[in-house]
C-alpha cells in the first residue's frame, strides 16, 4: 500500500492474472499488479510448478481459478483494512483470436459470477503480459 499512499490522489487498478507454460509439469504464474494509471505500475508474483493435465481447457480454467482463489483472498486482506471500496480486475488469459475464444463466455461468467471484472485480451495484460513473463 506505500506505493499507493505515494501518490493517494491518482488512479489505480488493482490486477491479478495468472498464465501457465507446460514443461513436462506445469508452470503456474499468478501475479498482482498494482497499476498507477498513467504512471507506471508495481506487481508481485508466484510461481508454482504442478503436474495437471496439458488439456487447454482444463489450463485454462484452472488459471482462472488461480486467480480468482488470490482475488478472494486479496479481497479479504483489504477489507480487514479497511479498503473494502478496492474494486479487482482479474486479467484472463482468453481472446477473440485463437483457440481460446469458445471458452470466453463461461471463464468470464465464472469470474463475473463472484463479483470480480474480468478482461480479456487485449485488455487482460496482467495475465498475458506480466505473468506470462515469469512462466518461461
Amino acid at each position: 500500500m506505500a506505493f499507493v499512499h505515494d501518490m493517494p490522489d491518482e488512479e489505480y487498478r488493482l490486477i491479478i492474472g495468472t498464465d501457465s507454460q507446460v514443461n513436462g509439469d506445469t508452470c503456474f504464474v499468478s501475479a498482482i499488479v498494482i497499476h498507477r494509471v498513467g504512471r507506471g505500475a508495481r506487481y508481485y508474483y508466484s510461481r508454482e510448478h504442478e503436474t495437471i493435465g496439458t488439456g487447454l481447457r482444463q489450463r485454462i480454467f484452472y488459471e482462472a481459478s488461480k486467480s480468482l482463489d488470490l482475488a478472494s483472498q486479496v479481497a479479504h486482506k483489504l477489507a480487514e483494512n479497511g479498503h473494502a471500496d478496492v474494486n479487482i480486475e482479474i486479467h484472463l488469459d482468453v481472446g477473440v483470436n485463437g483457440k481460446t475464444k469458445e471458452l470466453i463466455r463461461d471463464i468470464v461468467g465464472m469470474i463475473t459470477g463472484t463479483g470480480f471484472a474480468a478482461r480479456i485480451k487485449p485488455d487482460s495484460y496482467g495475465a498475458s503480459k506480466v505473468a506470462d513473463k515469469h512462466t518461461r
